[in-house]
């Protein structure tokens, strides 16, 4: 799964910007009493069957652009109080929410049960740019007759967006919707001036400035680790080294991995820049706190706009102790001793077996030895 992400390098113009992903169904919502209203309004998130507000307190812009990304609603505008978008039914779940800003959802940042602390008149809310489109605002001088505004791109020879003015408006927003990559480039806006009947341009004024979309593709990244070959699959044996490794394509400047590990007590993140397509994240010596999931996400930082991938399946790891039942080292050292045991046996065997044989001679062998030269030899009889 994939995400549309924009960046923008902007050139004197005011631009609004907003992602674009697929996603699943979503347990967090905007509630808002006017229609139409879908980025911005009460936050809600759903417990079970049941939706629930969570509470202002601690409520901060980096908490309100973790649920501006999740709902695929841009970036953040402001962060009113939900009393201003109705009051709601339904319990205070959340309290003191606290998101580093690089949440994917609301749901991966730690949070309180609310115990009853908050109301209703501090429920959190919040208001996005808006999703799926990019906003340009182009000025044309004051003329009593008829305008068309144009967006075009470079290289394209017929104008993307075509808006008509009112007389003596001189301001329009053109609107570029469903983004796709095809769409990055540079841009610019131009006016033209009709008769006063407005049936046809009677002249058009040149292109203004240029600004630049970047269109950022971001793949959700891969996950997976190194241990010892002994190890069980997700196990890693106390004291040993272990590796995680994140990868994912395509590549883009400024870009950086993040290494989430969800314990029960709460959230460890690790991070490297993303100078190749894989990095691999050490862990020399591990211990009972390098237990828990992990996560990776791929992070790209535009300007002052971070972009974010969904984050990868989680990995879970246990660290367990040493078994010296199942050592590899104390089985091989088990199988030598037994082996010595058993080869040492069998040459007290077959020694005891033929020292028997040289010290019980047979009763014709008795009977038939004679000495000569201090030596006794064995006489056969046929």
């Amino acid at each position: 799964m994939s995400r549309i992400l924009l960046g923008l390098v902007m050139l004197g113009c005011t631009v609004a910007v907003e992602d674009v992903h697929a996603c699943d169904d979503p347990i967090t919502r905007l509630v808002n009493e006017k229609p139409g209203e879908r980025c911005s309004g009460r936050v809600e998130v759903r417990h079970g069957h049941q939706w629930g507000t969570v509470c202002q307190r601690g409520w901060d812009p980096e908490d309100a652009a973790v649920v501006c990304r999740e709902l695929d609603c841009g970036f953040v505008l402001d962060i009113p109080g939900g009393a201003r978008f109705g009051r709601a039914g339904g319990e205070v779940l959340w309290r003191n929410v606290k998101c580093s800003g690089d949440e994917f959802a609301l749901d991966l940042c730690e949070r309180f049960l609310n115990d009853d602390v908050c109301t209703h008149s501090e429920d959190a809310g919040v208001e996005c740019t808006g999703g799926e489109a990019v906003h340009f605002k182009c000025t044309a001088p004051y003329w009593q007759s008829i305008i068309d505004f144009h967006l075009y791109k470079r290289g394209v020879d017929t104008p993307l967006v075509t808006q008509r003015a009112d007389p003596r408006q001189m301001t329009v927003d053109l609107t570029l919707s469903d983004l796709e990559i095809s769409h990055q480039g540079s841009y610019s806006c131009l006016y033209s001036i009709h008769n006063k009947l407005g049936n046809s341009p009677s002249g058009y004024s040149p292109h203004s400035n240029f600004i630049n979309i970047t269109v950022l593709e971001i793949h959700t990244p891969q996950i997976w680790y190194n241990t010892s070959p002994e190890a069980r699959p997700g196990w890693v044996t106390r004291g040993h080294s272990f590796n995680v490794t994140c990868s994912t394509q395509p590549q883009y400047p400024g870009a950086s991995f993040q290494l989430r590990l969800i314990k029960p007590n709460g959230t460890v993140r690790h991070s490297l820049p993303a100078l190749t397509p894989s990095v691999t994240f050490t862990f020399s010596n591990a211990q009972s706190n390098n237990e828990g999931y992990y996560c990776c996400l791929y992070k790209v930082q535009t300007g002052e706009r971070n972009f974010i991938s969904r984050e990868s399946q989680p990995l879970p790891i246990s660290i367990r102790e040493v078994d010296p039942v199942m050592s590899p080292v104390v089985i091989s050292l088990l199988v030598s001793g037994l082996t010595f045991v058993l080869a040492t046996c069998a040459i007290l065997i077959v020694a005891k077996v033929y020292c028997n044989r040289v010290s019980k001679p047979t009763e014709l062998e008795r009977e038939s030895r004679t000495c000569v030269d201090n030596t006794y030899i064995a006489l056969t009889v046929k």
